[in-house]
């Protein structure tokens, strides 16, 4: 099947980028081998989840949300302003197609994408001008291998699996990973009572909603090192002295780190207040698992019925882009730096990839068609 473009995924940013090239009116098609869009808010987000930014800055291309929505829109409504979206644009995805090779063919200049139909079983082929990448960061979940993790004898599962605290009352339950989700999903179990320990390794910056709004806002018009420093010192005053719980920030400052390296900072919803009251306890890294006993760094054992790894995702475009060298790098994210990095060669793109939310999927999306549509008319003049 001939098409201009093709879009692998549905998210957020498949969504965006086919909103976008709807605007300008250039075909495209987007394969999805879920069998709904955006499936990571529908299926597999918690239920207490609200996007940690403002909304100002998780609005899709041509769509901002509406001045009646709360600042910081929870899960369902932003479920809603996807539904309405994909209705606004006419956005029609293929659903059920699970790509399995994508390889630039240089005899005839154009992507050779093979999917298989999940429902026949059959595998359908696209030829395409471009391609963009769009399956995201979140694309599979990640587990990391720790000693004796096999042996654990309670319940474990991963954050995208995770609804509700109410479902383990009264266990003693192990959260790994310290980042907005864990620290979230921590506090939520808490607040069912249950016996929640977090693992805390590396040093992190904790701010308010409040705090990283000011700081995006400020980030316009002054240099990052003086939003960082105001940053710090305002979560200083906040939150106070918090090594002595377990939590240290790191030297660079927090928007630095979230530019450079991709690193949010912990987005407080009340589970520092938790680990103060002693709520929550602080542990250190896993050093083995023995059925349901684990033992940490400092040499205390603990049994626990359930662990929940909120340890993030890793991008998998890898696995089946076989020329992921025109953009990516090995671990399959880009391998330009920012603001480049959406930009490969041959034709190739990817969006969503840049670690900065939803704000960052509006800025590629947008990015990807302008120069889709500058080489679509650079071959008309011709």
């Amino acid at each position: 099947m001939e098409q201009v473009v093709v879009i692998v995924g549905a998210g957020p940013s498949g969504l965006a980028t086919a909103a976008c090239l709807s605007v300008h009116s250039i075909p495209h098609v987007i394969l999805e081998r879920e069998d709904v869009y955006a499936s990571l808010w529908k299926k597999r987000a918690y239920d207490r989840l609200k996007l940690h930014l403002a909304k100002e800055f998780c609005a899709l291309p041509f769509k901002p949300h509406s001045p009646n929505s709360p600042t910081y829109i929870p899960k369902n409504m932003f479920v809603d302003y996807l539904d309405d979206y994909v209705k606004t644009f006419d956005i029609r995805p293929r659903y059920g197609r699970s790509v399995e090779s994508a390889r630039y063919d240089k005899a005839d200049g154009k992507w050779r994408i093979e999917a298989r139909n999940t429902e026949t079983g059959g595998v359908e082929v696209y030829v395409a001008e471009f391609l963009v990448i769009a399956s995201g960061e979140n694309s599979a979940k990640y587990i990391p291998e720790l000693p004796g993790l096999d042996t654990f004898k309670g319940e474990m599962i991963h954050s995208n699996e995770y609804k509700s605290g109410a479902k383990y009352e009264n266990n003693d339950v192990l959260v790994v990973g310290c980042g907005n989700s864990g620290m979230e999903i921590a506090y939520d179990l808490s607040n069912y009572g249950v016996r929640t320990s977090i693992v805390i390794r590396s040093p992190f910056h904790v701010v308010t909603k409040e705090i990283v709004r000011l700081g995006m806002i400020f980030s316009k018009y002054v240099p990052v090192r003086v939003v960082d420093f105001v940053a710090v010192v305002m979560s200083k005053i906040v939150f106070g002295d918090l090594s002595k719980y377990g939590i240290h920030r790191p030297k660079e400052g927090p928007f630095y780190l979230k530019a450079t390296a991709g690193r949010a900072p912990v987005i407080d919803v009340g589970t520092i207040g938790k680990i103060k009251s002693k709520e929550i306890k602080v542990v250190p890294a896993i050093s083995s698992i023995n059925g349901k006993k684990v033992l940490f760094n400092d040499g205390v054992e603990r049994e626990f019925e359930v662990i929940i790894f909120a340890t993030g995702y890793k991008s998998v475009a890898n696995n089946w882009l076989k020329d992921y060298g025109y953009v990516l790098n090995e671990e399959g994210m880009p391998k330009n730096n920012f603001p480049h990095h959406w930009k490969g060669e041959k034709n190739l793109y990817c969006c969503g990839l840049s670690r900065r939310g939803l704000f960052g999927v509006s800025m590629d999306a947008i990015a990807i068609t302008d120069d889709i549509k500058k080489v679509i008319s650079g071959k008309k003049n011709k």
